[in-house]
């Protein structure tokens, strides 16, 4: 999903950049958060984590559990709760699709990158993913090192 840099209102909020590290995505989901404004206003000002978070599907919804949202200090009376417990808004097709990768698949919902779109709404991209193994995580290391290595070569010869 390539944003022009000229848009006013794409911004990245969040990003969980371990989840690709520690996961194999398989496929990646964009979804609605449902927030207060004292969220909104907070993750506005750039407050806020999901690295330790997750997605799972509980009584029929999806929703987004220990991910943090600083709080707004401008707001005296009806302040957000940090850790709260935020759900996700998708279709009733993605969420079944969700709920049969999770209990049947034993896939993970892990949430990659938290953003405003360029409408400017609040939005989270969750991928399904497949909890990697200490060997797979050297092995994608070792690619990795070897492509900026393979880089480096071929930028030295020119």
């Amino acid at each position: 999903m390539a944003q022009t840099k000229s848009d006013p209102n794409y911004k990245v909020i969040a990003e969980n950049r371990r989840a690709r590290f520690d996961y194999a995505i398989e496929e990646d989901l964009e979804c609605g958060i449902l927030l207060e404004g004292s969220e909104v206003k907070s993750l506005r000002q750039g407050g806020a984590n999901i690295a330790e978070s997750y997605a799972a599907v509980e009584d029929g919804e999806l929703w987004l559990i220990n991910s943090y949202v600083a709080p707004y200090d401008q707001a005296k009376t009806f302040r957000h709760e940090e850790r709260r417990r935020r759900k996700l808004l998708v279709s009733r097709k993605e969420l079944s699709n969700l709920w049969n990768a999770t209990q049947r698949k034993g896939m993970t919902l892990v949430p990659i990158v938290l953003y405003f779109n360029h409408k400017g709404l609040a939005k989270l991209k969750i991928g399904i993913a497949k909890g990697k193994k200490n060997h797979d995580k050297r092995e994608t290391e070792a690619k990795r090192d070897w492509s900026r290595q393979k880089q480096r070569l071929l930028k030295d010869h020119r």
